[in-house]
């Protein structure tokens, strides 16, 4: 193998290596956000369900207050 066909190799494992970096620090802040996304969708549920809660004391509150 001649020397320019060595460094050409050469410049391409460099690119590949870098690239394969910029994969994985992609990659973990993609799981960083997904994690960020899914504890965001639990708090949301238990709002939501709270909310539901609350909403549906209101109701029965209203209908014991017409019923009297």
């Amino acid at each position: 193998m001649s020397e320019q066909n060595l460094k050409t190799l050469e410049e391409k494992i460099d690119e590949l290596i870098g690239f394969c970096a910029h994969l994985q620090q992609q990659n973990e802040d993609l799981r960083e956000r997904e994690d960020s996304l899914l504890k965001e969708r639990t708090s949301l549920i238990e709002k939501t369900h709270s909310a539901r809660v609350r909403v549906e004391k209101m109701v029965d509150r209203l209908k014991a207050l017409q019923e009297s």
